[in-house]
């Protein structure tokens, strides 16, 4: 994915939809000798709940501070966290696609300039 084909949207969703794939890992912890299933808090320690309200800002300054921060975090991620999040999204390579596949001749739109991932 080509950090250039985020915008503020595209980000966004991808955003929340990291913060959803990171939110579904589980720990086990003991608590008082039980063992017990903790959910994931690397979305917080990554600063996605702040990311991703400077993304739903409605001023420009603060959705573009959540873009560039968007855009620093992502090449961070693991391929497989980032292909989870593509993947849920609906985002696709159409390279990568068999020749019969129906979506394997047309690019997503991923920004206004209609360049494609």
């Amino acid at each position: 994915m080509d950090l250039q084909a985020f915008t503020t949207e595209t980000a966004l969703e991808a955003a929340e939809e990291l913060e959803r794939v990171l939110a579904a890992r589980t720990h086990r912890r003991k608590v008082m000798g039980q063992p017990v299933l903790v959910p994931g808090q690397l979305g917080d320690a990554l600063q996605l709940p702040r990311i991703i309200r400077s993304l739903r800002s409605k001023q420009r300054r603060l959705k573009e501070q959540g873009l560039e921060d968007f855009q620093e975090l992502w090449p961070t991620l693991s391929r497989q966290t980032r292909q989870k999040v593509l993947d849920a999204i609906g985002w696709y390579d159409p390279k990568a696609l068999a020749w019969d596949d129906k979506r394997s001749n047309r690019r997503p739109l991923v920004d206004s300039d209609n360049s494609s991932v």
